[in-house]
């Protein structure tokens, strides 16, 4: 990578009680399980193992991500990097999903009608939001804070959700709607973006963290 590239990261939180279950989580405000402790520090190794140096990190305004980056920070000796909390990289709002058994509602409204809602860009959970409608907050907070310094060559770190680094990681692979129904990123894995001046990608990478 050149100087003149930046590098973005993106991080899913640790598996969190409500994953260990099996629940829709959505802006549930679940803790992170001893699986998910150790896996978000296990992320900060591999990031540190990788001489990986940040400049600034991004993550939401809920307690699994929060927790994930500073594990992660503490592995890396970086407990002094500057962080900036935004909703806008929440996890989706599953509405009346969330708290919800997965298989339980199965049973209630259907494999099929389910899988949309989980899955599909457009598909809109009662009373939650669709995976468009976390894009249409996720992206312009992209593009107005990060993208900028990511064009000056600085190293980005966001530590998130499944689902809003979903619609970035639509954005940024310019896949179609169809195509993200089958993006599934796990608990603690890092996804790396190199993006020269112009914003645009020129090299990608993945990383699943071992427990």
């Amino acid at each position: 990578m050149t100087p003149a590239e930046g590098l973005l990261v993106l991080v899913r939180h640790g598996e969190s009680t409500d994953n260990a279950l099996n629940l829709f989580s959505g802006w549930r405000d679940p803790e992170l399980t001893e699986k998910g402790v150790t896996e978000a520090r296990n992320a900060g190794l591999a990031l540190k193992a990788q001489g990986l140096v940040f400049d600034v990190a991004f993550t939401s305004t809920l307690s699994r991500a929060q927790r994930s980056l500073a594990l992660m920070l503490g592995e890396m000796g970086r407990t002094d990097l500057p962080v900036i909390e935004n909703s806008a990289l929440n996890e989706r709002d599953y509405g009346e999903l969330s708290g919800l058994n997965k298989e339980g509602a199965r049973a209630v409204w259907g494999s099929e009608q389910v899988h949309l809602w989980r899955k599909s860009y457009e598909a809109v959970p009662p009373g939650g939001e669709s995976l468009a409608m976390t894009a249409a907050r996720a992206l312009p907070f992209c593009r107005k804070v990060i993208d900028p310094r990511l064009r000056r060559g600085e190293h980005v770190l966001v530590v998130a959700h499944g689902n809003s680094l979903r619609s970035i990681v639509k954005d940024l692979d310019g896949l179609s709607d169809d195509d993200v129904e089958s993006v599934h990123i796990g608990t603690s894995q890092i996804l790396t973006y190199a993006v020269d001046t112009d914003g645009r990608v020129v090299k990608k990478g993945s990383m699943l963290v071992a427990v």
